[in-house]
């Protein structure tokens, strides 16, 4: 077990320091345009709809009945934890203040208007980052060092454009190469947090692995769904950016297949 933890913990924070991996080119002065940006973008989408899909809902639905004999007690359990990802982060991104440097300020009003902009958006960054590390943790706290390495791989990946989405627009907004460079790192570090709670999660309570599969997947596809997709669109670059997701999601499907079939 302390290995198992040990190795999802190591994942997930390998996986989330991946962001400052994208932050590099602002460090050399380097600008990317927003069509760039944006295609990006739609590559860590297409990246977290595959590993949602492909390492965390099929292996979920494929699970055998543990609670019954049902044959279909897999299906619900994978329904339910899903539902319930989704709606755990819905709950923290409707409460919680943070902001998005296209869409603005979201969240409890109040409290946004007494906290400074940056840490608004360090805190939307952090919503985003925490079910990437509970994928990672669920995946190796499965016991299956092959699936967990997968899902590290593809959270990593698509936290690297992630990364100069985070670390662009901070200089724009007025902050040095390297205080953006850092806050981008920084928001990559709530990934080990997620990665803990996951394998430690699935791994005391073994029942709950199928469920916590799905979960995670449902918190990463509400993501995907109500902030990154959007970010992308914002700016005209619509075709682009599916372009992108197509692209991030059959490099991913293959990464998949290629990895467990090794």
């Amino acid at each position: 077990m302390d290995s198992i933890l040990f190795l999802g913990v190591l994942a997930s924070l390998a996986a989330g320091t991946a962001t400052s991996i994208g932050a590099i080119p602002v460090l050399f002065n380097r600008e990317i345009s927003d069509r760039a940006l944006d295609i990006m973008l739609g590559f860590a989408a297409g990246v977290m709809l595959a590993a949602s899909a492909f390492s965390l809902l099929v292996p979920a639905l494929d699970m055998e009945p543990i609670y019954t004999s049902w044959v279909l007690e897999p299906v619900m359990i994978t329904v339910l934890g899903f539902i319930s990802g989704g709606l755990f982060i819905h709950l923290i991104d409707r409460w919680a203040p943070h902001q998005h440097f296209i869409s603005g300020p979201e969240g409890s009003e109040n409290i946004s208007k007494r906290l400074a902009a940056t840490w608004l958006f360090v805190i939307a960054i952090t919503i985003h980052n925490f079910p990437e590390g509970l994928a990672v943790g669920v995946g190796f706290g499965s016991g299956n060092v092959a699936m967990g390495t997968t899902i590290a791989l593809a959270i990593g990946l698509q936290n690297i454009p992630e990364g100069t989405a985070v670390a662009l627009p901070l200089v724009r907004e007025g902050y040095s190469r390297f205080n953006a460079f850092k806050i981008t790192l920084a928001t990559g570090l709530v990934e080990p947090i997620g990665g803990l709670i996951g394998v430690a999660a699935v791994t005391i309570a073994t029942g709950m692995l199928g469920f916590g599969m799905a979960f995670a997947a449902g918190a990463m596809i509400f993501v995907v769904s109500d902030e990154i997709i959007p970010e992308s669109h914002r700016k005209g670059h619509e075709r682009p950016a599916t372009f992108g997701i197509i692209l991030g999601f059959v490099v991913m499907m293959f990464l998949d297949n290629f990895i467990s079939g090794a």
